[in-house]
């Protein structure tokens, strides 16, 4: 089954006001795309005026708490979220299971969260360096999604992101064998969790995308999107992955 691909872009902790001048030509590249949907999640500051003048382009969040409301000072809920106008959100991303100790109970909270908030939940999954050396890389990865998974999941309310960790701004890339190996994996282990829902969850592929690779991975069966990081910061690199992802769908 082919699904529409979703290029997503992710920030991080970049952008300025002044940043938010990159979504008109990457807007106008996304309204040019028909086969394929774009999104841009950047910093918490921005979402508000990103959702209010992004054309074409859905905006996400970085994070969620779990949470509705409470005493969690400096965190943000979905709630809040969908408040500013974001329709997706990232959950799970490797840089917090590894920098802020997140638990897969953890990540399927806050994909739960999402989820009651309207939100689409983008969950980030991905081994180690460690792990996948070890010959470990495809028993850690589908833990992973067993434990991360929310049990009502749909595919209009949730989208994989397959990141092996250190591959992760890194510069190093797995191969196009190596990642349909893990994509189709990721797929029968859906299959196994949602039934024939599985089939519908899109799978984004993520870790060191450019424009340079993206054509390539993109037409890597059972890849259906990318997540962007540092290339989707400014139009001129995210683009031609734009672009590219178009080209494949064709």
């Amino acid at each position: 089954m082919s699904l529409r691909k979703l290029v997503a872009g992710n920030w991080k902790m970049n952008g300025l006001r002044i940043s938010l001048g990159e979504l008109a030509p990457i807007g106008r590249a996304a309204t040019a795309a028909k086969r394929i949907d774009v999104a841009i999640c950047p910093p918490f500051t921005l979402v508000a005026q990103a959702a209010a003048n992004a054309d074409g382009i859905a905006i996400g969040g970085q994070d969620c708490h779990f949470a509705t409301t409470g005493a969690y000072t400096g965190y943000i809920s979905a709630d809040m979220l969908t408040d500013a106008g974001a329709s997706h959100v990232i959950v799970g991303h490797s840089e917090r299971r590894s920098a802020n100790h997140e638990t897969d109970a953890d990540v399927r909270a806050k994909a739960e969260a999402a989820m009651e908030a309207g939100l689409v939940a983008i969950l980030c999954i991905g081994e180690t360096d460690k792990q996948r050396d070890a010959g470990r890389a495809g028993l850690a990865v589908a833990s992973q999604l067993d434990g991360s998974l929310p049990r009502t999941a749909t595919g209009d309310t949730l989208i994989i992101a397959y990141e092996p960790r250190w591959a992760i701004g890194t510069g190093r890339t797995p191969s196009s064998g190596e990642i349909g190996e893990m994509h189709k994996l990721i797929r029968a282990k859906l299959i196994d969790i949602l039934g024939t829902e599985g089939v519908r969850v899109r799978i984004l592929y993520g870790g060191s995308v450019t424009s340079h690779n993206a054509a390539e991975f993109l037409s890597v069966p059972d890849v259906d999107g990318a997540l962007v990081g540092g290339a989707s910061l400014t139009a001129a690199q995210f683009v031609p992955i734009i672009e590219a992802a178009e080209n494949v769908s064709q």
